[in-house]
């Protein structure tokens, strides 16, 4: 359990263990239940196309204490394939994003923040971890970059 008291359902690590056993799955999007008790998978997807991930995270909504909906945060996981420099083949690398928009409203960037060390001690294997708090944070070049380093 966080520090904020948010745990984290069974459900996620299930989700995780099918992208990194090779199942079909390519991306993982988690989010705090409207309740704020709970981290839970709100999607799953095959499509490997970074562009409708993306999509997904800037899309987000959540809502606050009152019950008004506004921009949100989410946790994902996407399996980053890319080619090697200098032509040393194909790579992938399990990568954690935590998505905590810059303007979305206090109460969700507090709770995102201080519940992801639950979520990612729940899920081994990590490769990269990425912190993104604007768009140009998950633009594929500069999530390219980040990963080909191995941060």
């Amino acid at each position: 359990m966080a520090s904020s008291g948010v745990s984290v359902a069974p459900e996620c690590t299930q989700a995780f263990n099918d992208l990194k056993l090779g199942k079909s799955t390519k991306w993982i999007i988690y989010k705090i239940s409207d309740d704020w008790k709970e981290i839970v998978v709100e999607e799953t997807s095959t499509d490997p196309d970074y562009s409708k991930f993306r999509e997904k995270l800037l899309s987000a909504k959540s809502k606050n204490k009152r019950g008004e909906e506004g921009i949100g945060g989410r946790y994902a996981v996407f399996d980053f394939e890319y080619e090697a420099e200098g032509g040393e083949g194909k790579r992938s690398k399990i990568t954690f994003i935590s998505w905590v928009p810059d303007d979305s409203p206090q109460y969700p960037r507090m709770m995102y923040s201080s519940s992801k060390d639950a979520i990612k001690r729940a899920l081994n294997g990590l490769a990269a971890d990425i912190q993104a708090n604007d768009a140009d944070d998950i633009e594929y070049d500069s999530v390219l970059s980040r990963v080909s380093k191995g941060r």
